[in-house]
C-alpha cells in the first residue's frame, strides 16, 4: 500500500533536462530502486546526498531531518566533517540559525554564498571556518501536504552564488528527499498500526481470518490458531478445500463450502454456520461472519471475517427442539387434537379443564380475546367427547348479516322469503347428533337469542317459514371475546340465555399470558407453513424470536400464525427470520384489555356480593344485611344483584317447620 501511495510523486520530479540530465543516469536508479525496495531511511539519504555530490567536484551535501518537536534538526545524512556536524546536529530552528536552520522555519530555500559575511551564520562562523566552508546554499524539505520535513544542504569551499541549474538541482534534490522521506515514515507508520492491529486482534474474543478474493487464507489471528493447533504457515500451506476437509465436520463439510463458495461469489456480507474441531479432537459450533473490503473501483479486495463460538446456543437449542417434541407429543396425546400447542401452565389449565367437560353433554361458553385459539379449544372438547365421531359444525355469528342468520343456524322452507326458492336445511339440523360451535355469540341479535334460548331449553327448532318443531340432538359450544356480564347489564343480551350458555365456563388466556408457549407455536407454525410452500428453515433467527417474545401480541395466536405465514413466503434461505418492521412496539389496543379489566372486575364484584350474600343467609337490608356488610345502600345492592344475574334466593336458608 505504501508503494502505491509513494508512486505517484515520482511523477512531480523535474521534466527539464538541465540538472536531471547532468546526473549519472544509474545513481538516480539506485537511489530509486533503494527506495522501492524498502532500504532504511540513513541509506536512502545518503545515496541522494552522493548523488548530488557527483554533480559538483568539491560540493558536499546534508540532510536534517525535522524532530517529532518541530523545532529541532537532527542530520539525517552528511558527509560533511565530524567537528562541524557535532556542533551544528540538534540546533533549533531560526530565521538566523544557519541556511538549514533558516530554510526550515522560512519554509523557503536560504543561498547564503558566504558564511563569513552573512548575519546568519555568526553562531556557527568558526565551526564552518574549521571545517572549510564558505558557501552554504538549503531548500525545505516539504511532505506533498505542505509540512516541513527537513532540509537539503550543499556546501562549498570557496565563496559561491547559485546559478539556474543549480537551484533546480537543490530543489530536485530536496523533492526526492521529501518522497524518500515520507515514503519510509508512511511504512513505519503503516508497520506499526499493522503490530497495534494484529495485537489488537489477538485479543478478541472470537477467530479472525483475512481472506483474499478467492478465499485464500492471508491471516489469523492468536485465537484461531491457539485453538486448531495449527500455524498460520500450516493453514495456508493446505489450502481451503483440504483445510475445510481437515477441520470442518463431516456433516457440515459439503453445505458449507457451497455457502462459502456462493458468499464470496456474491461480494456481499454474508453468514456460515458450521462445527470446527479443536486440537482436542472435539467440534464445537461456530458462526462465521464474512465481510468484504473493497477497493476504489467498488471490487472485493480482501475479505475479513470473525467466527463466534455458538456451541452453548446450539445444544440449548437442540436440547429445547427436544423438549418441544415432547411436550408436543404429550399435548397430542393428552388433547387429541394437534393443532393445540403449547405446554404453559395457563394452557395446560384449559386442557384440564377440557378433558373433564369434554364427556358431558354440558353447555360450555368458551371465553377469551380474538385469536385466542376458542375454536380449537372447541373442536377439541367435540374430539374428546362421545360425538367425537359426529359432525362438528362451526358458525361465526359476527360473520352473517341479522337478516340471515335465523335462516343460517334453523333453515327455511321453500318460499318463506324473496329467494328462497327451495327448502334449506340450518346449521342446527347439519349438527344433529354431534356438535354446533357457535362464535362470537356475543354478536347474535336480540330475536335470535330468544330462538336460542327456546332450543337449549326444548331441544328444538323451527325453520323460518314454518311453526313446526324439529327435534334436534346437538351439544352446543359457545365462543365469545366480548364481555356477556357488561352486555346484559347494558341490555344488549339476554340474562336467561347467559345462564344457559355458561353452563361451564372455560377462559382461554391469551399469548401475552401464555409467553413459555411463544418458542413452541413458532417452531410448529414454521414446519407447517414451511411444508406447505416447500421450503425447510433449519435455524430461527436469535433476533427474530426475542422480538416475538417481546411483542405484545394484541391478535393473539391468531397473528402469530399470520406473521409467520407471511415470512415463510418471503424468506430466502434456511434460517428463518422477519421484518420487525412488521411488528411494531406499539401499546396495545385500549379495546381489548379494557374489556378484560371490566370482565375480571366484574366477576370480581359478583364473588364479593355472593360472599357477603351467603354470609347474610340472602339477606340484603337490616344492619346484619348483605348491604351493611358491603357498605353499600340496598337500593344499590339489589341493582347490582340484578345487573350480575346473582340469584339471591339460593342463598336463603330454609326455615324449620
Amino acid at each position: 500500500m505504501a508503494n502505491a501511495k509513494a508512486a505517484p510523486n515520482l511523477q512531480s520530479f523535474p521534466t527539464s533536462p538541465s540538472p536531471a540530465q547532468t546526473l549519472p543516469s544509474e545513481a538516480v536508479l539506485d537511489a530509486l530502486k533503494m527506495m522501492l525496495l524498502g532500504a532504511p531511511l540513513n541509506e536512502v539519504l545518503m545515496s541522494i546526498t552522493r548523488l548530488i555530490e557527483t554533480h559538483s567536484k568539491g560540493m558536499s551535501c546534508s540532510i536534517f531531518l525535522l524532530d517529532e518537536d518541530g523545532l529541532h534538526l537532527r542530520y539525517g545524512a552528511t558527509n560533511l566533517p565530524e567537528a562541524f556536524r557535532a556542533a551544528t546536529d540538534g540546533v533549533c530552528i531560526g530565521p538566523n540559525v544557519g541556511s538549514c536552520g533558516a530554510a526550515a522555519f522560512l519554509r523557503q530555500s536560504v543561498f547564503v554564498s558566504d558564511i563569513l559575511s552573512d548575519p546568519k551564520w555568526v553562531k556557527f562562523k568558526d565551526s564552518a571556518v574549521a571545517a572549510g566552508l564558505r558557501a552554504a546554499w538549503s531548500s525545505p524539505i516539504l511532505s506533498h501536504d505542505g509540512k516541513v520535513l527537513g532540509t537539503f544542504g550543499m556546501y562549498y569551499r570557496e565563496v559561491r552564488h547559485p546559478g539556474t541549474d543549480e537551484i533546480q538541482l537543490i530543489d530536485y534534490a530536496s523533492r526526492i528527499a521529501g518522497i524518500a522521506i515520507e515514503r519510509k515514515r508512511a511504512e513505519e507508520k503503516l508497520r506499526q498500526d499493522e503490530r497495534e492491529l494484529r495485537q489488537l486482534i489477538d485479543f478478541l474474543p472470537q477467530h479472525v481470518l483475512v481472506l483474499d478474493t478467492e478465499g485464500f487464507l492471508l491471516q489469523a489471528n492468536q485465537m484461531l490458531l491457539d485453538y486448531n493447533g495449527h500455524t498460520l504457515e500450516e493453514m495456508q500451506s493446505a489450502g481451503s478445500d483440504e483445510r475445510h476437509k481437515r477441520d470442518v465436520h463431516p456433516d457440515d463439510l459439503d453445505r458449507a463450502r457451497s455457502e462459502r463458495r456462493c458468499g464470496l461469489a456474491s461480494g456481499v456480507p454474508f453468514e456460515i454456520e458450521k462445527r470446527m474441531r479443536g486440537k482436542d479432537g472435539q467440534y464445537r459450533w461456530f458462526l462465521f461472519r464474512y465481510n468484504p473490503l473493497l477497493n476504489e473501483q467498488g471490487r472485493v479486495a480482501r475479505w475479513f471475517a470473525t467466527a463466534t463460538d455458538i456451541e452453548d446456543r446450539k445444544q440449548t437449542e437442540q436440547r429445547v427442539r427436544n423438549e418441544n417434541l415432547v411436550l408436543r407429543e404429550q399435548i397430542d396425546r393428552d388433547s387429541m387434537f394437534e393443532d393445540i400447542v403449547g405446554s404453559s401452565e395457563a394452557l395446560r389449565k384449559v386442557l384440564r379443564q377440557v378433558g373433564k367437560v369434554a364427556h358431558s353433554d354440558s353447555t360450555v361458553l368458551i371465553l377469551g380475546e380474538t385469536g385466542t385459539g376458542k375454536e380449537l379449544i372447541a373442536r377439541a372438547i367435540h374430539k374428546r367427547s362421545n360425538r367425537g365421531e359426529r359432525a362438528f359444525v362451526g358458525v361465526n355469528c359476527a360473520a352473517i348479516p341479522a337478516s340471515l342468520i335465523a335462516s343460517e343456524l334453523f333453515g327455511h322452507e321453500k318460499g318463506a322469503f324473496t329467494g328462497a326458492t327451495q327448502r334449506r336445511l340450518g346449521r342446527f339440523e347439519s349438527a344433529n347428533g354431534g356438535t354446533i360451535f357457535l362464535d362470537e355469540v356475543g354478536d347474535l341479535p336480540p330475536e335470535i337469542q330468544i330462538a336460542l334460548l327456546r332450543v337449549l331449553q326444548e331441544r328444538e327448532i323451527e325453520r323460518v317459514g314454518s311453526n313446526r318443531p324439529i327435534p334436534v340432538d346437538v351439544r352446543v359450544l359457545a365462543a365469545t371475546h366480548r364481555d356477556l356480564n357488561a352486555l346484559v347489564a347494558e341490555g344488549k343480551f339476554r340474562e336467561d340465555l347467559l345462564y344457559r350458555l355458561n353452563v361451564v365456563p372455560i377462559e382461554m388466556p391469551s399469548l401475552r399470558e401464555r409467553a413459555p408457549d411463544i418458542p413452541l407455536l413458532v417452531e410448529y407454525f414454521i414446519d407447517r407453513f414451511g411444508k406447505k410452500a416447500g421450503k425447510k428453515f433449519r435455524t430461527i433467527d436469535r433476533k427474530t424470536l426475542k422480538l416475538f417474545q417481546a411483542y405484545g401480541w394484541p391478535g393473539n395466536v391468531r397473528e402469530l400464525q399470520n406473521v409467520i405465514e407471511r415470512a415463510v413466503i418471503l424468506s430466502d434461505g434456511d434460517t428463518f427470520s422477519v421484518d420487525e418492521t412488521w411488528l411494531k412496539s406499539e401499546p396495545l389496543r385500549v379495546a381489548s384489555p379494557r374489556v378484560a379489566l371490566n370482565g375480571a372486575l366484574l366477576r370480581q364484584e359478583k364473588g364479593m356480593i355472593e360472599a357477603a350474600l351467603a354470609e347474610s343467609h340472602g339477606r340484603i337490608s337490616g344492619p346484619t344485611g348483605a348491604a351493611a356488610n358491603l357498605g353499600l345502600p340496598t337500593r344499590t345492592l339489589d341493582s347490582k344483584i340484578k345487573r350480575l344475574g346473582i340469584n339471591k334466593y339460593r342463598f336463603k336458608v330454609p326455615q324449620a317447620s
